[in-house]
Parts: C-alpha cells; sequence; structure tokens
C-alpha cells in the first residue's frame, strides 16, 4: 500500500475514534439519567440485548462464517474483556460522577503500553514508568480536590475498569488479524449481554423494568444502538487500520467530551484544582503513548 493511501486510511480510523469519543462522551451522563429509574445490571442486559440483536440482524451471515471457521478465542477472549470493561464502567457511573468515571477510564491510555510490554514483550522507556508515576497526583487533584465525589468505590471500579480495557485492546488488535471486524463487534455484544444478564440475577434479582420510564427507554436504545454497536464497531474497524496504543490515546478524548456534556446535562463541575489534576492526566498520558509511538512495534526485549 503507498504511503499516501496508508496515511488516509489512518487518519480514517482515527476519525473512528474521536466520534466515539464523543458519541461515548454524550452516553456517560444520560446513562446517570437512566440509571434513577432501572437498576444497573438490568438496563445492561437490556442495553447490551437489543444491541446484539441489532447485530444479528445486519451482520448474521459475517457472524455465522465466523463461528465456523474462526478459532472461539478469537471473538470470546475481546468479547469477555470488553463486556467487563463497559459493564463495570457502567456500575461506577451508577455510584459516582460521570467526569470522575471518564477521566480515571482514560488511564487505560497508558495501561495499554505497559500491557503490550509484559504480554507481547514490546520495548518500554524508563521515562514512560515515570511519567506513570506523575499521574497520580493528577488524580489526586482531580478526584480529592476537584470537587468531584472523592477516590470511593465507584473510582476504584473505573480503575480497574481501565486495565481491563488495556486487555481488550491488544486482545482485539491480536485476534482481529483473524476475524471479521463486524462480526467481532456482535459477538461482543452477545458477550455483554450474557455477563449483564448473569449479574442482573446475582445483584438484582433478575431482570426490574417496573419503574423504567419512557425517557430511560429512550436512552437505553440510544445508548445500545450508538455506543454499543456503534462504539465497538468504531473501535475494531479502527484496529484494523491503526495500534491499540493510537486507540487508546485518542480515546482520551472521551473524558472532555463527558466533561462537557455533564455539565451541559447533570451541572456536574471541576474546580480549579480539578481541572489542573486533568490537565495533568491528558498531558501524562498523552506524553506515554506518543513516547511508546516512536519506538517500533516489533521491537521487543531479548
Amino acid at each position: 500500500m503507498a504511503k499516501a493511501e496508508k496515511k488516509k486510511f489512518n487518519r480514517w480510523a482515527e476519525a473512528l475514534i474521536v466520534l466515539q469519543s464523543i458519541v461515548y462522551g454524550f452516553g456517560d451522563p444520560i446513562s446517570k439519567i437512566a440509571f434513577e429509574v432501572t437498576p444497573a445490571f438490568t438496563m445492561m442486559t437490556v442495553r447490551y440485548s437489543i444491541a446484539f440483536a441489532a447485530a444479528l440482524i445486519l451482520f448474521r451471515k459475517r457472524i455465522a462464517v465466523t463461528l465456523k471457521t474462526v478459532p472461539i478465542r478469537c471473538w470470546l477472549v475481546p468479547g469477555v474483556f470488553i463486556g467487563m470493561t463497559y459493564i463495570l464502567n457502567n456500575v461506577a457511573l451508577s455510584l459516582t460522577d460521570a467526569t470522575s468515571v471518564a477521566f480515571i477510564r482514560s488511564l487505560s491510555v497508558v495501561l495499554t503500553p505497559l500491557l503490550a510490554f509484559i504480554t507481547l514483550r514490546r520495548r518500554y522507556s524508563l521515562r514512560i514508568v515515570l511519567i506513570q508515576v506523575m499521574v497520580l497526583p493528577g488524580m489526586y487533584l482531580l478526584c480529592v480536590k476537584g470537587g468531584l465525589s472523592g477516590f470511593g468505590a465507584g473510582e476504584v471500579i473505573t480503575l480497574i475498569a481501565a486495565a481491563i480495557m488495556a486487555c481488550a485492546l491488544i486482545s482485539s488488535h491480536k485476534y482481529l488479524e483473524e476475524i471479521d471486524p463486524l462480526a467481532l463487534t456482535a459477538l461482543m455484544a452477545g458477550c455483554s449481554a450474557a455477563l449483564a444478564l448473569i449479574g442482573s440475577f446475582i445483584f438484582e434479582g433478575g431482570i426490574q423494568l417496573a419503574h423504567t420510564t419512557g425517557r430511560a427507554w429512550l436512552i437505553i436504545v440510544y445508548l445500545a444502538i450508538a455506543c454499543t454497536l456503534g462504539g465497538y464497531m468504531m473501535q475494531n474497524l479502527a484496529l484494523t487500520k491503526i495500534s491499540e496504543r493510537s486507540v487508546a490515546l485518542l480515546q482520551s478524548l472521551c473524558p472532555v467530551m463527558t466533561a462537557i456534556f455533564s455539565f451541559l446535562i447533570l451541572g456536574e463541575k471541576l474546580s480549579a484544582a480539578g481541572v489542573l489534576g486533568a490537565i495533568i492526566i491528558i498531558s501524562c498520558v498523552s506524553a506515554a503513548t506518543a513516547f511508546d509511538g516512536q519506538l517500533p512495534t516489533e521491537d521487543v526485549v531479548e
């Protein structure tokens, strides 16, 4: 492929992740509105089931071919990781501020190259480790001094989700060499629905929709089609052209979008300290991925 053509495809992939960040940025605060009348696991079960049903209609032939010809690990591993990521993110959204969740979630930008080093033995420089340490004061300013909810259960769950998201990006990038991205999108939605359904029976005693309002249903449909089906699809298509580390970097735009929409919809806002913490975090994660991106992806530690 010519260099100019490759660059064109790369920019197209980057644009998909920017759009994904906007879609998720709007989805985070409106999710909190739906959580007021619908239990978290119930809402996620319905959301992911709608997304899976839509994907079956759109991609049924691709799915059938994939299930027959592709090893199960190629879709089950990234499917479980992505399902766990967004289920934990939604649980966190029901416990704490949308802005706090979005910013802590962006730490996957740092964790992705770290896990790539551990699992794939890619070269990893000392300066990346130092930048990771520098993220900690940013988190303190954002979550403790930033006017948000502090570092409680919601923030801890989001941090775990950020680590799992890094695993999802790495495994997706790896297995997309063998599996159709649209089929993977559908199977990811199916894995997410299955995990959420199990959670609904464990933590909520089953599906609880008695108090779900018309507005909540509209939100759930948006989350299912735009955030789950559309978001998974954009991410998988992008990962066929650019690295998981580039995707993670671009996803750091999501907290910015969430902060904007959370202010407009929920009235959430950051103090000066919180803004400074956000700047530190975004600067560190951007620098980490930028430095890491200078290293050839084929380099390994001997």
